[in-house]
């Protein structure tokens, strides 16, 4: 009995300290059955989808996202599950807006679950406010039916929804649809643009107790500041070299590097510093652009250099043999490690530095961050 005992002890034990990577063969059998590929499944992601109220009162809350997104991605660039990084896959909706279907409630999913960054912040810059009717329950409830959540137990699941009207409003009641989120192990996350209290009195916080969400009050018509740091000019003359170190191929090559073009341009038309937390985005491990770029598809573990046309090739590597083009790949891959090493080591002084300026809560990437990581506790997530 001692002895069973013991062992009953022991395997508690064991079960509680667990990595977030101990459901993985469990979902492997579940999963597969649903017709994932293995190579997927042994991944965990962080997915976050961004439910954005596009009404004429919130000019300043997408201004906010759009400034904002880079700070997020590299915050989540930190995280650990186990000994490996999670992907990140982020989901875009709008809502209340008059422009959109009424028989849809004014919802519209603007990009599915994605981890292209550059097409994210492509469609975050395409939104415009105009009127409206503001339906969160039928928002959320439409984000939890369309996006493919999963069910890999160690993935973080997230919602944040954002916005200024009363959270009751719609014909979807807010607490089936935060039901429904609980049920796919989703948490509902609120963020009300004005007064903490009027935010409680008109449902947000209730909205976000049901999946033990965090509430937040931020103020949406904050500009946003920026601290300029000795290492931001350096770190923006990596990023022009940076860019020298893709390989555009095949029929999305030439548009999809003009995209990485045009949200630099993006970014930059904020601030420098802005400009700078993208870059710091783009020497992480969740930039990655293998459906363009040679040096991120070679990684792939489909990728086949005798797949490859000789009309999907760029002009310097028309009429190459395939040693040769494996040797040009191999450089820039050399080439951009290097870049991005120098990029992350002037990051990390950067951070320090800017730490001990700015102390700020009552932005929108200050309460995601916060919100992320409380709940990333949950699932054995480190930073």
């Amino acid at each position: 009995m001692k002895i069973l005992l013991k062992v009953n002890l022991f395997t508690i034990a064991m079960m509680i300290c667990l990595s977030c990577n101990a459901n993985n063969k469990t979902n492997e059998v579940s999963l597969a059955r649903n017709g994932d590929s293995k190579h997927e499944l042994n991944k965990q992601f962080i997915k976050v989808a961004l439910l954005l109220d596009t009404s004429n009162s919130m000019d300043g809350l997408i201004d906010q996202a759009k400034s904002q997104l880079w700070d997020v991605v590299n915050e989540l660039s930190y995280a650990k599950c186990g000994n490996d990084k999670p992907s990140l896959q982020i989901a875009l909706y709008e809502y209340g807006n008059d422009n959109l279907n009424s028989e849809e409630g004014y919802i519209r999913q603007v990009i599915a679950f994605s981890s292209d960054l550059d097409e994210i912040s492509k469609q975050l810059f395409s939104l415009t406010t105009n009127g409206g009717n503001e339906y969160c329950g039928q928002v959320i409830q439409t984000s939890l039916n369309q996006l493919n959540w999963g069910n890999n137990q160690d993935d973080l699941k997230l919602i944040f929804i954002a916005g200024n009207e009363p959270f009751s409003q719609g014909k979807i009641n807010y607490k089936d649809a935060a039901k429904l989120a609980h049920s796919k192990d989703v948490t509902v996350n609120t963020i009300f643009c004005g007064d903490y209290n009027q935010g409680i009195s008109t449902y947000w916080k209730d909205g976000a107790d049901i999946t033990h969400g965090d509430y937040i009050a931020i103020n949406h018509n904050q500009a946003t500041t920026y601290v300029a740091t000795p290492f931001d000019d350096q770190i923006l003359k990596l990023n022009q070299k940076l860019n020298n170190t893709y390989i555009a191929y095949g029929r999305l090559g030439k548009s999809k590097m003009h995209v990485q073009a045009e949200q630099d341009a993006n970014a930059h038309g904020y601030s420098n510093e802005n400009a700078v937390s993208r870059t710091v985005s783009k020497s992480s491990h969740l930039y990655k652009n293998a459906t363009w770029d040679l040096v991120d598809a070679e990684s792939e573990e489909n990728f086949r250099y005798e797949d490859l046309k000789d009309s999907d090739l760029p002009e310097e590597l028309k009429g190459k043999s395939k040693s040769e083009i494996k040797a040009y790949v191999s450089n820039k891959r050399t080439e951009r490690n290097s870049i991005q090493e120098e990029i992350q080591a002037l990051n990390e002084k950067r951070r320090n530095f800017i730490a001990s300026k700015q102390n700020d809560n009552t932005r929108l990437e200050s309460a995601m961050i916060k919100a992320i990581k409380t709940q990333a506790k949950q699932k054995k997530y480190k930073w």
